[in-house]
């Protein structure tokens, strides 16, 4: 039984039943045995591997995708560069590099960057010290500047409320525990008081990814910027239940080993626009990764790394191409936001 195990059974205990974005915050965040906490849980050792691992093709086209739309709003001088959860900061490294020869775009860049592992920070100052990352612990510490955000696989990581829908009425999913002592999942006493869609019988709904987004796009709106959200989610909620594990990047029970599994859930991107339009901010249509990344050039940019790689080094290279793009693999799964303060013409990547 782990530490979070133990502490999650006395509280409820203690308490009653938890709902399931108290239990998914106790899990990944608890200040000391919390799952982003410590450790880094990256890679083939780690638990899971995103985008930016897979190839560098990755952050070097989202570094152009922000150059040009920095471009196309007026390149203001100066501006904050910000990522939401940036990893081992392979991304961003990427992303700099590729825009190193991009006129004044460094020198006008504030970097800030938003992380809650102190394993990854070290990791990331590692890779990013010659910017002068500064860390942020909440959206009110944003200077009043123009924004340019990126959050791949960052929003999928926040909390979420599960609701049933029963004979009587809707009600929440919660933690709590069963006859033997041991955690599960339970229904909340009484009927949950928001309006719920009708037409479904189960529900999720993130309040802190919802108010994320909102507080983002209020900055851009009244400051100037764009947002770029890349997560696996669907376009309208259809009733499934999303909420994962995964240790040793396998499926586990998400109840499993407390502290030390990942935990995440689909986003829901419907959500997301209805927030990011209800601020003021102008929401491209949604795209697929795969889509998205063909369009702003990974193709080429394959063939060019091709140019100057061994053949065993071809062989990861079209690997990483396939797993990105894929509709069998990252392609489809995965899907891109975007949110303007403006309006802006041929937004790279998106019809």
């Amino acid at each position: 039984m782990t530490e979070l195990t133990r502490y999650v059974k006395e509280l409820i205990r203690a308490e009653g039943p938890l709902s399931v974005a108290a239990f998914m915050e106790i899990a990944l965040l608890h200040p000391l045995h919390g799952y982003y906490i410590k450790g880094d849980p990256l890679g083939v050792a780690g638990d899971f591997t995103t985008a930016p691992e897979i190839s560098q093709m990755f952050g070097e086209l989202m570094g152009l995708w922000i150059v040009e739309v920095w471009r196309k709003l007026g390149a203001p001088n100066p501006f904050v560069l910000l990522e939401l959860g940036p990893g081992r900061g392979t991304l961003m490294a990427d992303a700099l590099r590729a825009t190193a020869k991009v006129p004044s775009f460094h020198a006008a860049m504030k970097l800030f960057l938003i992380e809650s592992n102190e394993t990854l920070r070290e990791q990331q100052l590692d890779r990013l010290a010659s910017y002068h990352p500064t860390y942020m612990g909440s959206m009110e510490e944003l200077p009043d500047l123009p924004l340019f955000t990126i959050a791949n696989e960052y929003l999928d990581a926040l909390p979420v409320h599960q609701y049933v829908r029963t004979g009587s009425g809707w009600r929440e999913r919660m933690v709590g525990l069963d006859e033997k002592g041991n955690l599960a999942f339970v229904s909340a006493s009484h009927d949950a008081l928001l309006p719920l869609p009708v037409l479904l019988t189960f529900y999720e709904l993130s309040p802190l990814a919802i108010s994320t987004v909102r507080a983002i796009t209020a900055h851009i709106v009244k400051f100037k910027g764009a947002s770029l959200w890349i997560d696996y989610g669907y376009y309208v909620p259809d009733g499934a239940n999303t909420l994962q594990a995964v240790s040793g990047h396998k499926p586990v029970p998400p109840l499993s080993l407390v502290g030390h599994v990942d935990l995440t859930a689909h986003v829901d991107f419907a959500a997301l626009r209805l927030a990011a339009e209800k601020e003021g901010g102008i929401v491209a249509p949604l795209a697929l990764q795969g889509e998205f990344l063909e369009r702003l050039g990974i193709q080429l940019r394959a063939e060019q790394l091709r140019l100057r790689a061994a053949p065993i080094q071809c062989e990861a290279i079209d690997l990483a191409l396939q797993r990105l793009t894929s509709p069998e693999q990252m392609g489809n799964l995965f899907k891109v936001m975007a949110v303007t303060s403006a309006e802006v013409h041929e937004l790279p990547g998106f019809l």
